[in-house]
């Protein structure tokens, strides 16, 4: 109990940590590419940061709506991306915790900054000064409209996550194979490896 209690805080601790800096590195983006650039281009950039939360969210319901079986069967004919769909369902929680709460949460806290200062741009390329009742209006649709988009495409996301979880979670593992043999990027340490190549090195 007292170790798994510790690998949770330890994984909550990293995940922080993570958020913080990823959070900070979406922010500098967003505002960095917004600067200067039209209202009707700035809704564009808002709608695809909404389009990644959904799309983070569904891969993450996938992941622990998916089951191993499949994926092993396709290991054993190897099948790029197969054993990383492995892992990404053997590690699920984590996995989910990572693409649905970090990632989704982030591009919601993003879309809402980057919502902000379209609504102003947009008031001020109409002739309104900041905090005219304009411009309220405007931030309140604009805003409605994101929220609407976001809860509503996660809503459906959910669905086909749990109805194409194999498919979805094999096309992820293909994309982890990719980033690993071609990019040299690993995303998942199969530990399970790890360990019966440390026995083998301890039996030589």
């Amino acid at each position: 109990m007292k170790k798994s209690m510790k690998k949770s805080i330890n994984w909550s601790l990293i995940i922080a940590v993570i958020t913080l800096v990823l959070a900070a590195i979406f922010s500098i983006v967003s505002t960095a590419v917004l600067s200067g650039v039209a209202w009707g281009v700035g809704m564009v950039i808002v709608f695809i940061i909404v389009l990644i939360g959904v799309i983070s969210d569904t891969i993450g319901v996938a992941a622990t709506a998916a089951r191993e079986k499949p994926f092993h069967a396709m290991a054993a004919e190897k099948v790029p991306g197969a054993k990383h769909a492995v892992l990404i369902t053997r590690n699920a929680d984590r996995f989910s915790n990572f693409t649905n709460d970090v990632i989704g949460d982030i591009a919601g806290v993003i879309s809402g900054t980057a919502s902000a200062y379209v609504v102003i741009q947009l008031a001020l390329d109409m002739g309104y000064t900041e905090g005219s009742t304009v411009q309220f209006a405007t931030s309140v649709l604009f805003t409605s409209v994101v929220a609407a988009l976001t809860v509503g495409g996660k809503s459906i996301g959910k669905t086909i996550a749990i109805q194409f979880s194999t498919e979805i979670i094999y096309h992820v593992g293909r994309l982890f194979y990719f980033l690993e043999v071609k990019l040299k990027i690993t995303i998942f340490k199969d530990n399970k490896r790890k360990k019966k190549a440390n026995k083998n090195n301890q039996r030589k």
